[in-house]
């Protein structure tokens, strides 16, 4: 079976839990207009993501032209703009709109990766003398800006579809969108690097030829590595097409009646609050820091392993874990969709819609796994690249518990974006600090890379724990209500 089918049979999976997860027992043509309104918009946000990773595939592709540390400093460059261009648009998007915002992700994330296409086919044909470093910073920068309009956009939209106590397994939602997008960029981004080689594989089918024909000009002598951003570029601006035809705000824009979440926002969606009202919200709510500090662990972690492991693997070999090395585009995807299900589930059928128990879970986990790594790194490849997936499952969780869910249950739907912007944001600046740091440590040696990453897998568990019993106000209320009858 094809990997293409096995994420097919994932997503059909997963659209049928959608539709049969009904806490609130809405009708049949609401939950339909709901899924046509949520799956275009996810799989923006899910080939996003493929613009996003293409420069670790691209890395890979570049061989010595890019360095451990230069890639590790373009990498942070593009992170941690995107991490502080919250502050400007989690507010902007709370005002502008969701749909508004994912439209000005994928067309301007486009835009970015046709430049970064345009510098690669110069340089690499030697066009320019220039080398590659300083335009990728300013062109991997520009196109973060972007990509950080896309997570608030889809929770901004998300906020108003869905009840509070609908939102775990939306979070898995979140998760799967996540997992696909890893698995067309670290799947389908290398699979589009061999396709424009020079010299393709002999028995390439007829879509190798077509990108084949398209990028490669008769007698050229250099890969068509530029196509690794061109394509996602052209996906994104086909999805941006589609959104903009049948994507609504809320549910009131597609002629159903007012849906009372129950979030942090209840009894207050009458009030306008202006760019500092929005920020003050999360800066001065200790509650909203702790889930950002739960993020900033959870994207050292994220990224530590998404970006380095094919790095690592690429450098020394593994024997033994080669199907996972061939396959980790998928299994990233399949481990990916796992962790985020598992989160969601276990937040809103066991700790009734509490975040803090599943996400310190993932987290102890975490800690355990790294110092599986650690201690195997260069002597069971097999047991690391296991241990490097079951992260990834687990921070998934995290990140979709987190950013996707919980940030918007306790920011409310008038300040989603601004709050799970600002968390989401605090993911990038821990991939900022792991990008930087691990780019330097692996100089030295690879051993410091999963020892790195462990007191960061401690420090989340600890923070998740002291937001064990937290829930919106509204919420409480709401459970007690559902509740009560109950007891009578």
């Amino acid at each position: 079976m094809s990997s293409l089918s096995i994420v097919a049979i994932c997503l059909a999976i997963v659209t049928w839990i959608y539709f049969y997860n009904n806490p609130m027992r809405h009708g049949p043509w609401f939950l339909s207009r709901r899924f046509i309104n949520w799956f275009p918009l996810g799989m923006t946000y899910a080939f996003l993501y493929m613009g996003r990773y293409n420069l670790t595939v691209a890395k890979n592709a570049f061989g010595d032209l890019m360095s451990n540390d230069a890639f590790g400093l373009i990498f942070a460059a593009g992170t941690g703009l995107y991490a502080f261009s919250f502050l400007i648009n989690g507010p902007l998007v709370d005002r502008i709109g969701g749909k508004a915002g994912i439209l000005i992700a994928a067309l301007g994330a486009a835009a970015a990766n046709i430049i970064l296409g345009v510098i690669t086919w110069l340089v690499l044909t030697k066009r320019t003398s220039v080398a590659l470093f300083w335009p990728f910073v300013l062109g991997y920068a520009l196109n973060m800006y972007f990509q950080s309009y896309g997570a608030v956009s889809i929770i901004k939209v998300k906020a108003n579809w869905f009840h509070v106590r609908e939102r775990g397994v939306f979070g898995a939602i979140f998760g799967t969108l996540i997992s696909f997008g890893v698995y067309f960029a670290f799947e389908w981004g290398p699979a589009v690097v061999d396709m424009t080689k020079v010299h393709p594989s002999a028995n390439a089918g007829w879509l190798a030829h077509t990108l084949h024909n398209v990028f490669v000009r008769p007698g050229q002598t250099i890969d068509a590595t530029w196509a690794v951003f061109l394509m996602p570029a052209a996906i994104l601006i086909a999805w941006a097409i589609v959104d903009l035809w049948l994507i609504r705000e809320t549910p009131e824009h597609a002629g159903f009646p007012y849906l009372e979440t129950h979030d942090a926002s209840h009894g207050l969606m009458h009030e306008t609050y202006t760019t500092l009202d929005l920020l003050k919200k999360v800066f001065l709510n200790p509650l909203m820091l702790m889930l950002g500090g739960v993020e900033l662990t959870a994207g050292v972690l994220r990224n530590g392993i998404m970006q380095w492991y094919t790095i690592f693997a690429h450098q020394v070999p593994q024997p033994g874990a080669e199907g996972i090395i061939q396959q980790w585009g998928l299994l990233l995807c399949l481990f990916g969709i796992t962790g985020g299900f598992a989160g969601g589930l276990i937040s809103d059928k066991f700790f009734q819609s509490r975040r803090g128990p599943p996400t310190a879970i993932f987290c102890a986990s975490m800690l355990m796994l790294a110092a599986v790594m650690a201690m195997t790194l260069f002597s069971r490849p097999f047991i690391v690249g296991v241990a490097a997936l079951l992260i990834v499952a687990s921070v998934t969780g995290v990140h979709s518990l987190m950013s996707g869910t919980a940030a918007a249950d306790f920011g409310g739907r008038k300040a989603t974006a601004t709050c799970s912007g600002v968390v989401d944001g605090c993911v990038y600046l821990g991939s900022t600090v792991q990008s930087v740091s691990v780019g330097y440590l692996v100089g030295l040696s690879w051993q410091w890379w999963p020892i790195f990453l462990m007191p960061f897998a401690l420090a989340g568990g600890v923070i998740s724990a002291k937001i064990w019993h937290e829930l919106p106000a509204a919420t409480r209320k709401f459970i007690a209500e559902q509740r009560s009858p109950a007891k009578a």
